[in-house]
């Protein structure tokens, strides 16, 4: 476990969770080369890392989910429900379409990164999950998403839209667009009105969903059978 907090950082605070030591390395090699992102820790699996978020408070989490003891995905659920506010977590991977990926999103995670993409769309979803307010849900995903959703509907036997149902109309046009990953304002100009507009129905949606961000919102969705295939 290694601690940075000494060093006094202003800008956006990251904790790197990896087993491997070499990926720790190339991440806060990436982090620290932009003057508003700052490393100021490092943990080997997911026991080390939950004390130490927990005592650093960082802003956000790179949080691998395969990690020996406690790995990725319980470490969030973990950081997610016992803190408040939680850190953003940002899910970094080497498989795209793994599942584990796809239960860290539903434990709680804001987004993921592979390990294989260039250094600034690294920096780029660091600072993106940091002031939460765009959605890291790439098509892959979406399509595993939508793949386990249906397994969930068929051991189910029907479809159960839970709080979905009391969405107005707009509210879940703008749940739609949120689930192929559009921000606020690229929202804004398809429904063709204003971005504080789409802020407030974000809000609601998220408020009758009992969701924590715009993720939980997707998986909802996804889950429910309100986003469909095609």
């Amino acid at each position: 476990m290694d601690s940075g907090a000494e060093r006094g950082v202003d800008g956006i605070r990251v904790v790197i969770a990896d087993d491997e030591r070499l990926v720790r390395l190339g991440l806060r090699v990436v982090i620290e080369s932009e003057p508003d992102l700052t490393v100021v820790g490092e943990a080997a699996d997911g026991a080390e890392v939950v004390p130490l978020v927990r005592e650093l408070r960082p802003d956000v989490v790179l949080m691998d989910v395969r990690m020996p003891g406690i790995d990725g995905i319980r470490a969030t659920e973990q950081l997610v429900n016992g803190m408040a506010p939680p850190p953003r977590i940002l899910v970094v991977t080497t498989f795209e379409h793994d599942d584990h990926v796809y239960d860290a999103l539903r434990a709680g995670a804001a987004g993921f990164l592979l390990k294989r993409a260039r250094a600034e769309e690294m920096v780029q979803a660091v600072r993106l999950v940091a002031r939460g307010d765009s959605l890291l849900f790439p098509a892959a995903v979406r399509d595993l998403a939508l793949r386990r959703a249906a397994d969930r509907r068929r051991e189910a036997g029907a479809a159960d839209r839970g709080p979905i149902g009391r969405l107005t109309e707009r509210e879940g046009q703008v749940l739609r667009l949120m689930a192929t990953g559009l921000n606020n304002g690229e929202i804004a100009r398809q429904l063709v009105v204003s971005q504080e507009t789409v802020k407030t129905h974000v809000g609601s949606v998220l408020a009758k969903l009992g969701a924590r961000d715009r993720t939980q919102a997707v998986i909802a969705a996804y889950e429910s059978g309100f986003v469909l295939p095609g």
